[in-house]
């Protein structure tokens, strides 16, 4: 079968796969702007060397394979000049895929080869098999102790033998191995992928377990001279499964570049997910700062910046004079995530059952204050006999954009709760004091938008905990009123420091 050489120059509307992007759905599939974005952070040279060797994990859609191959037909057209010939070498040496399910192989094929079988007579290369280079296994988990010993999901789960019978697993082949090396047997100069983002671990509801982060790990075992990988961007601050990921990626010094969009539907138009979207390019044999890249309609800024500066990562590059200002006057290095509570303060869960007398309790607002029985409260932090401040464990429940106003805390969310009185998880306590008076002025500390835009700077979710405080400064006393202009000038936060503050943070009651 000969080529028609406007076969891969022609400009094809709609294209199909960006038709698929803008789709809710569970899979979050990548648009192909997005996956060019990701390809033209590598040397270019490679599509330019038949050598070169490219592999996508966890192909869904196809696209990463079919942009590579646009982009080698075009650079090889001097090393091979007849197209077939050069189609059929890219194909068979160059481009290769695991599928995430059957589903995904099959339309992973027909994007890269023209067909989902690439031993048919449509297919633009021929292979002698079904596959070609674009495979995929049916894996099944490996339990132990009642859990994947690979990705960590419950036997007793959604995602069950018994309940998946003749169904996909999604045990993903290039996780669940000791061994990624021996799927191919062979090195890859470029792994590049959008890789599935969380599985069900059998927690409470419909508790969900991060995976993304498996498979940039294993992807790192293979040792290619370039990775890139779209992920959410959680992992900037940890949290569930992602502390000791967030750890190894901040002070990988080989992660040369990081592009951020506060907004996920920027890069997913068809997907609402809190806290964004990220890519980055990690380079093997270069080491030093990052570029970090903010993103939102257009480009932000850039940053040329060490990762891990903190413990946690900042990712608005503006923001960084500001809190490097406030970490700087704060140098007895007292903050408020030693002050805030952790979660269930008193032991209580979001599902107690309020009772009919006792102490009073603060429940979901849909409760309220009702009651607790003493013998099921723990008060072994004392809070019990103080006056609190009690907020949502999850103050931003329903908005996923942060590069729109945030709010946190205002009186309709919190709480001034009575020695005596006490609270569910669904409750943290901000803090704890002897009197009414230093509770209330504590308030005040806690709402002005200078405070809550230092807690902005470590969030990527709705949820919010007492290490998300880690920039705040404990004044250790609080008396009087406090506003933005008094921490402004006791902190030096300049005029166009105060103009992000204000855009970044919403008006106390103006949620």
């Amino acid at each position: 079968m000969s080529l028609n050489p406007d076969l891969f120059t022609s400009v094809y509307k709609p294209d199909v796969l960006s038709c698929l992007a803008d789709l809710s759905n569970d899979e979050v599939f990548t648009p192909p702007d997005v996956a060019n974005r990701m390809l033209d952070m590598l040397p270019q040279e490679l599509f330019r060397d038949p050598e070169t060797k490219f592999l996508d994990p966890a192909c869904k859609s196809g696209v990463f394979l079919r942009e590579i191959a646009k982009r080698l037909i075009a650079g090889l057209a001097d090393k091979i000049p007849n197209l077939q010939e050069r189609c059929d070498w890219i194909f068979k040496n160059q481009l290769y895929g695991i599928a995430i399910t059957e589903l995904t192989s099959l339309l992973s094929r027909r994007s890269v080869y023209c067909s989902k079988y690439p031993n048919s007579p449509f297919s633009i290369t021929q292979f002698d098999n079904v596959q070609g280079n674009i495979i995929f296994h049916k894996i099944k988990h490996t339990w132990q102790n009642k859990k994947c010993i690979y990705c960590g999901t419950a036997e007793n789960g959604d995602l069950n033998d018994i309940a998946r019978e003749g169904m996909e697993s999604h045990a993903y082949e290039f996780i669940h191995t000791l061994h990624p090396e021996d799927i191919f047997k062979m090195k890859f100069d470029v792994i590049i992928s959008n890789p599935p983002y969380q599985l069900n671990d059998g927690g409470n509801g419909k508790s969900a377990k991060p995976i993304y982060q498996l498979f940039v790990e294993q992807a790192k075992k293979l040792n290619p001279r370039y990775l890139t990988m779209i992920i959410p961007s959680r992992w900037f601050t940890g949290g569930k499964g992602l502390d000791d990921f967030r750890k190894t990626m901040l002070h990988d010094k080989r992660i040369r570049k990081l592009v951020d969009y506060e907004n996920f539907k920027d890069v997913f138009p068809g997907v609402d997910l809190a806290g964004g979207a990220c890519y980055f390019l990690w380079d093997r044999d270069n080491t030093g700062s990052c570029e970090v890249t903010n993103m939102t309609d257009t480009v932000q800024g850039r940053m040329i910046r060490d990762l891990d500066e903190y413990d946690v990562f900042i990712r608005q590059n503006k923001a960084l004079s500001v809190v490097r200002k406030v970490l700087s006057w704060n140098k007895h290095n007292r903050v408020l995530s030693d002050v805030v509570s952790a979660r269930k303060p008193f032991g209580l869960p979001t599902n107690y059952e309020p009772k009919d007398n006792g102490v009073p309790c603060y429940f979901i607002q849909r409760i309220g204050k009702k009651y607790a029985d003493p013998k099921d409260i723990d008060d072994s932090k004392g809070y019990l006999s103080k006056w609190k401040l009690l907020a949502p464990k999850a103050p931003i429940a329903g908005q996923t954009d942060f590069s729109k106003p945030v709010g946190f805390y205002y009186d309709r969310n919190t709480r001034i709760a009575a020695p005596g009185e006490c609270c569910t998880e669904s409750f943290i306590i901000l803090g704890a004091f002897d009197s009414e008076d230093e509770v209330l002025a504590y308030r005040t500390y806690i709402y002005t938008k200078t405070v809550r835009f230092l807690l902005l700077q470590t969030v990527v979710s709705q949820d919010v905990t007492k290490k998300n405080f880690c920039f705040i400064p404990d004044l250790g006393h609080y008396q009087g009123v406090y506003n933005d202009q008094m921490l402004c000038k006791k902190w030096n936060i300049a005029e166009d420091e105060w103009e992000m503050i204000d855009a970044r943070i919403s008006a106390v009651g103006g949620e």
